[in-house]
């Protein structure tokens, strides 16, 4: 007698349409929890100083942009002291580079988990750039104590911090998505990567004001999209007029690049397993 066929059970991604799988997402949401906190393990694990480094980072980097650029340069900084001008930029730029670094590179790093398992692959990067939440979350409560120093006082204007930080969360993920699924294929990347954020550090306003650029050029600059973000944070925390076109602009690239990066990592995911 012969027996029937087992039926023959495949698991891959969907199709493009389905790029953004929220319903998946949610229904993983525990393993990016633990995946999260075991990112946040790894980075200061057999550390001498630990989660420090949150705060030395973002700090000594003020303390040095503030004597070359500040003291020797004599940057201006729309009459904002310079080691506040400059941290207040810092803090979202060092979360941006740490998290496009450490989520560009996840996937690769995570082969052994993709080879084995199946579930939603975006966790991988979306859990690298979560983790540096954490660091981010430290760096304010220097900047706090900047601010006492100071003299500057909170306005209202914080109620934008919130908008602000999940704008920043959603161009990292952007852009670790993209640049993870090409390093899976493109291992050029990984090396790219580095010197690619450490030009667009000098194409973003952290250590000179988006006023030292000629009016004729800024429209350059703000196809940067930390441009409008940063600016924002300055606003948020110096109770300064919002520059709402260059912040929609910001929110358009973003998600603009978003969806691209969803789309193009969907369709690249079927591949992970085989070539990671």
């Amino acid at each position: 007698m012969n027996l029937p066929e087992k039926p023959l059970v495949s698991i891959r991604a969907g199709g493009a349409l389905a790029a953004i799988d929220l319903k998946s997402l949610w229904a993983y949401r525990e393993l990016l929890y633990f995946l999260t906190w075991r990112d946040v393990k790894v980075r200061y694990k057999q550390t001498a100083l630990g989660a420090a480094w949150a705060i030395i980072q973002p700090l000594f980097t003020m303390i040095i942009f503030s004597i070359f650029f500040g003291k020797l340069a004599n940057m201006p900084s729309d009459g904002i002291p310079y080691p506040l001008f400059a941290y207040t930029a810092l803090m979202p730029w060092i979360f941006f580079s740490n998290a496009v670094t450490s989520s560009g590179n996840s996937l690769v790093g995570s082969a052994n988990l993709i080879t084995k398992v199946y579930f939603p692959r975006m966790i991988i990067p979306g859990a690298a750039v979560a983790a540096g939440l954490v660091d981010l979350m430290v760096a304010f409560g220097i900047l706090v104590i900047l601010m006492s120093y100071y003299g500057v006082g909170a306005t209202w204007n914080l109620l934008m911090l919130p908008a602000l930080i999940g704008l920043t969360t959603l161009l990292a993920i952007g852009v670790g998505m993209w640049t993870s699924a090409l390093n899976v294929k493109y291992r050029d990347i990984r090396y790219a990567l580095p010197f690619a954020i450490q030009l667009l550090m000098f194409a973003t306003p952290i250590i000179y004001p988006v006023s030292l650029i000629p009016e004729r050029w800024r429209w350059l600059l703000n196809l940067n999209p930390l441009t409008g973000i940063i600016e924002g944070y300055r606003a948020t925390f110096f109770g300064r007029p919002f520059n709402w076109p260059m912040l929609a602009i910001s929110a358009a690239i973003t998600l603009a690049l978003l969806v691209y990066a969803a789309f193009y990592f969907r369709r690249m995911e079927r591949t992970f397993a085989d070539i990671v």
